[in-house]
């Protein structure tokens, strides 16, 4: 049997994140035994052919993972467009043998594609009569087998979550905020942002959301009637309650209902008519498309081009084309024209005035958001009157910090109030609560928390003792608090499951208690991703990129220790996207056997012409086999060739502010757990929960039931999603990584 031979392309805009779709297509075809090709420039190259269609190797996508855009070019191509241009296209691709494409772009890309598909076997049979293929060629490749992925930064293909992209443009327009506030806040000034999203408000809401906002123009929810007197009425009750910046959104492709143009001149000429302040115009551009991806984008790329090679080589020419995306962190296929056809009726439903149907169709979580950034950004004063009882609910954090627990706490202050609730702070932990230092937070207290590092209530890694339990449970009565919220780590959950067991003997502990995942561990039962997570694994690979650069003038191995005690989450998605070679974690601890073996590759490699080679260690990886250890075989082993480092990341880790993923999963979490409050204080159910995305739901499960989830002896859920993925980061990595390419869970769509 003939080897199969795959074509990748980049097409039209370009994305942050498609070099690692291209680098993981190249290995994973080689390690499946398939030959890779890069064409390059899009379908131009296919059109053009000659040096634009290249057979790829090992090397050739060596260095890509951390660099911007696409190396291998992409285009908009005139020619593709005609059925002459396909024609060449179609001889160019069989010159070489090429049958089989995975096309990364975005709707029209691959909607060409299809078409291409669709006329395949005409230009075959039009090829061979025309002499310039032969009829044994043709006879070979009948039909065109084609996988899509989607890279579009404004994640604007329906059907999946996120697209390649998106995530590190949020990360651009959020930096871009977070810096815009502290000159705003200096002159109380309001600035008006155009960010990218000409068909779609995914950018600019998550953007509001994550960067707390003032207003947001989306071209889902088109302007109405009135909309300068609300903007400027919640501005100046803004200002009231306290603001000293404000910031306003404007996707690029914002009208107002009538089908006029909201260009940022517009609107801030409006902020200054109405409120007689000054409002700056800053436009983001392309700098939102510019510069190496999140590692988001890195690591969830490198799955999709994976998976894409699995994909392609399993179908037929009776498959239906699919498209790989993205559903709660799972790969899913889903049918490439129905989420062409799909998306595209989005801009229909806009024009037809129907915006509730344009944001279901961009999915339940962006619905959900229209919702809570509406809350979120209005000021207090138009909070309408409280009816029924007014709870009092505390929040405390407890366990290690995890950047996103100011978010949190953020979150369901303003959700509190927009209830009509007195939302209290514990400063402290359990032992600030135990003392007695709880306060009312306003809804400007927490004004700006969005985008802080750390913990402004503070927090403690102590699990409360029992000595301690008469002292909480009369804090809670003297402050008369009818529920506590917890937000934190292993700790948090331990603490509150040890305190709920006394219930009989402590009446104040018979309140509602809800635990909200945040660690960067990622090591708590019934959450598949908690609060901190991603911007720790930023933090690493950030780390990494420094550390690699820095070893780039001489020949080294560099061991570098990542955080996440037993649980090796951390260390797996900063393998994936920062390039490692080797990992060590826990759930695998290595054998003697096995860093042997690991030490005569490296040696082979640097003789070979390696220069570098980069190994990551989870923080408990072994009892006996640590960084130093491993660094010392290393260094035994490398004959003079090369040299060995190691350090610990450490703290780093936990530092700075949180990203645009932990910001937004931060506010989604919060505004379940708020939803439980509700319906628990409806019921009477005075029970603890805790919080957490598990598949495609977050679920409230009881904190009585933990140890059904939690391997406490590790301190890591029983059952770890993202295991499945390990095998992933060898076949990317390693040369002839002496293990198969096994198939890793495609969901099919879910309705």
């Amino acid at each position: 049997m003939s080897t199969v031979r795959i074509g990748v392309l980049t097409s039209g805009g370009d994305a942050q994140g498609m070099n690692a779709a291209v680098r993981a297509v190249v290995r994973t075809a080689l390690a499946r035994g398939a030959q890779p090709y890069a064409i390059y420039e899009g379908w131009q190259g296919a059109c053009m052919g000659g040096d634009s269609i290249k057979r790829m190797e090992w090397s050739d996508v060596s260095s890509i993972l951390a660099e911007g855009g696409t190396v291998i070019g992409t285009a908009r191509s005139a020619d593709f467009r005609t059925y002459e241009g396909r024609h060449r296209a179609a001889a160019n691709l069989l010159e070489h043998g090429i049958d089989h494409l995975v096309v990364i772009g975005g709707d029209g890309s691959l909607s060409g594609t299809n078409e291409f598909r669709g006329e395949w076997a005409q230009h075959v049979a039009e090829l061979a009569a025309e002499g310039i293929i032969s009829p044994e060629t043709a006879a070979a490749h009948p039909a065109l087998i084609i996988v899509g992925i989607v890279g579009s930064i404004d994640n604007d293909m329906v059907g999946t979550d996120m697209t390649i992209g998106a995530d590190t443009a949020l990360h651009r327009i959020l930096d871009a905020i977070d810096q815009l506030t502290s000159t705003a806040a200096s002159h109380q000034r309001t600035f008006v942002v155009e960010v990218m999203g000409r068909h779609c408000g995914y950018l600019p809401l998550m953007a509001a959301v994550a960067g707390g906002a003032d207003y947001v123009f989306t071209p889902e929810d088109p302007a109405g009637p009135g909309w300068q007197d609300d903007l400027a009425e919640h501005l100046r009750l803004g200002r009231e309650a306290g603001r000293r910046e404000s910031i306003v959104l404007v996707a690029e492709g914002a009208y107002d209902r009538d089908g006029n143009e909201l260009s940022t001149q517009l609107i801030a000429d409006t902020i200054q008519e109405r409120t007689g302040e000054d409002a700056r115009v800053t436009i983001l551009g392309h700098v939102q498309r510019g510069g190496a991806p999140s590692a988001y984008d890195r690591w969830m790329s490198t799955l999709l081009g994976y998976a894409a090679v699995q994909e392609i080589l399993e179908s037929t020419a009776e498959d239906a084309p699919v498209i790989l995306g993205v559903r709660r962190n799972r790969i899913t296929r889903i049918p490439l024209m129905k989420a062409v056809h799909d998306t595209r009726a989005v801009k229909d439903l806009i024009a037809a005035g129907d915006y509730a149907a344009a944001q279901a169709s961009r999915g339940s979580s962006f619905s959900s958001m229209v919702g809570i950034n509406q809350i979120l950004s209005t000021p207090p004063q138009l909070t309408p009157e409280p009816t029924g009882e007014i709870k009092r609910v505390a929040i405390l954090h407890a366990g290690g910090l995890a950047p996103g627990m100011n978010t949190a706490a953020r979150v369901a202050v303003r959700l509190g109030i927009a209830r009509g609730w007195k939302m209290l702070g514990v400063d402290g932990s359990w032992s600030g609560l135990a003392d007695d230092r709880v306060r009312e937070l306003s809804w400007s207290d927490v004004e700006g928390w969005a985008f802080k590092g750390g913990a402004e209530l503070g927090t403690k890694r102590d699990i409360p003792p029992v000595e301690q339990f008469y002292a909480l449970g009369r804090a809670i009565e003297r402050n008369d608090i009818d529920a506590l919220l917890v937000i934190g780590g292993m700790n948090a959950y331990l603490g509150v499951h040890a305190i709920t067991s006394e219930k009989d003997r402590y009446p104040a502990f018979q309140i509602p208690m809800l635990l909200i995942p945040a660690s960067i561990d990622n090591n708590l039962p019934g959450c598949e991703l908690a609060i901190g997570t991603d911007t720790a694994i930023n933090n690493a690979t950030w780390a990494i990129d420094r550390i690699k650069e820095s070893a780039a003038a001489s020949k080294r191995c560099f061991i570098a220790e990542t955080m996440g005690r037993r649980c090796g989450y951390l260390t797996l998605m900063s393998a994936l996207s920062s390039g490692a070679e080797y990992m060590y974690i826990n759930e695998e601890s290595p054998s003697l056997e096995q860093i042997a073996a690991d030490a005569d590759r490296m040696v082979s490699s640097f003789k070979s012409g390696r220069r570098l080679f980069l190994t990551l260690v989870n923080e408990s990886a072994s009892q006996y086999y640590d960084r130093e250890f491993l660094a010392d075989v290393f260094n035994a082993e490398s004959e003079g060739i090369y040299d060995v480092r190691h350090m610990a990341l450490g703290h780093m880790q936990q530092g700075g502010s949180p990203s645009p993923y932990d910001r937004l999963l931060a506010t989604r979490l919060v505004a379940r757990a708020f939803g439980q409050l509700v319906d628990q204080f409806e019921r009477g159910d005075r029970g603890a929960y805790y919080i957490g995305q598990v598949g495609s739901a977050v679920e409230a499960r009881p904190v009585k039931n933990m140890f059904d989830d939690l391997d406490i002896e590790n301190r890591r859920p029983f059952v770890q999603w993202w295991r499945d993925l390990i095998p992933v980061q060898r076949i990317v990595s390693l040369q002839n990584p002496g293990i198969e390419a096994t198939p890793i869970r495609i969901d099919d769509p879910v309705a």
